[in-house]
């Protein structure tokens, strides 16, 4: 009887899975695959419109923040990039 049963499973199995491809073939299904992905690309063109618009202000902020020093630099050209005047170290005053 167990074998009998094997078959009849692998013989529904293979009903339902011809019935599945032919439902998933479908004209109707087709429409929902196309209605699906056309709302996937303008997802993806929102999405990228927004990136765009958010890289053109962070290179702002760049140009801004390029500005400010250079003004910076202009104000006191000796305390941006001078390294010479840097504190001692302090390790060598606790030991002696």
């Amino acid at each position: 009887m167990s074998a009998w049963k094997n078959v009849a499973l692998l013989a529904g199995g293979f009903l339902i899975g011809t019935a599945g491809v032919n439902i998933l073939s479908s004209k109707e299904a087709r429409k929902v695959y196309a209605h699906t992905t056309a709302a996937v690309i303008r997802a993806k063109d929102c999405v990228m419109t927004k990136a765009t618009e958010i890289r053109e202000g962070c290179g702002d902020v760049l140009a801004d923040a390029r500005d400010i020093n250079e003004k910076k630099a202009a104000e006191c050209p000796e305390t941006i990039g001078d390294e010479s005047e840097a504190p001692a170290d302090e390790t060598e005053t606790a030991e002696e």
